[in-house]
């Protein structure tokens, strides 16, 4: 079998627009699917504000302190803003391997392995989709969250990972519809890593994610 050849890596300075990132994504993914333009890696911040995933329960917006969009993706409402490194995966799952679950899981997987490369130990959580870790005090807390989006078997969105976020701004909505545990950060575990070092990891592990995809066609 042929190798596919490497996502095209893409790392955006400044705060990105939500709804411009939106379509941004959208017209990748269906020039992906046409065969016109290549896979993408796409790493990003934006500017403080809530999403809804296609479960979001209203109830679970307690407080739209910033602007809250619908944004097409599995989950509940979730928190993007400065100080979180955004990763946006764009790929061709006819290609790599039509497994969703699959997928979720490689990603989380990719998630954890940069994790370790920084020096925390993270995981996976049976019936909690995201990245998982113990904070500072020890108890179980969520430091990166996953959603996704497939549309004609081409990703969209993908995760977010806490750097050095203000965990306050997380108040305004019940995390992922999961009120029990708390959210953390690189920053409250006192790790002064930078995004050229997330970015790093992220790129030192995503043969291995990439491998996982295809070990599962």
């Amino acid at each position: 079998m042929t190798p596919l050849p490497p996502p095209e890596w893409t790392v955006s300075t400044g705060l990105a627009d939500y709804a411009g990132a939106l379509a941004d994504m959208e017209a990748r993914a269906a020039a992906i699917h046409r065969g016109e333009a290549r896979e993408r890696i796409w790493l990003l911040e934006h500017p403080p504000l809530y999403t809804a995933g296609t479960s979001a329960d209203p109830a679970e917006l307690l407080d739209a302190r910033f602007p809250v969009f619908d944004a097409g993706r599995g989950g509940r409402y979730t928190y993007h803003g400065p100080g979180q490194r955004i990763g946006y995966v764009q790929l061709d799952l006819t290609r790599r391997g039509r497994d969703v679950r699959a997928y979720v899981s490689a990603l989380e997987g990719w998630v954890i392995d940069a994790l370790a490369v920084l020096g925390v130990a993270a995981r996976r959580a049976d019936g909690r989709i995201g990245i998982w870790t113990d904070d500072a005090d020890g108890r179980e807390a969520k430091i990166g969250a996953i959603g996704v989006r497939v549309k004609r078997w081409v990703t969209l969105h993908g995760f977010s990972l806490n750097v050095a976020p203000d965990l306050a701004h997380f108040g305004g909505i019940v995390p992922c519809g999961i009120a029990e545990f708390p959210v953390t950060s690189l920053a409250a575990f006192g790790k002064a890593a930078s995004f050229a070092d997330v970015d790093a990891a992220l790129a030192a592990t995503l043969p291995a994610f990439l491998d996982k995809l295809r070990a599962s066609d």
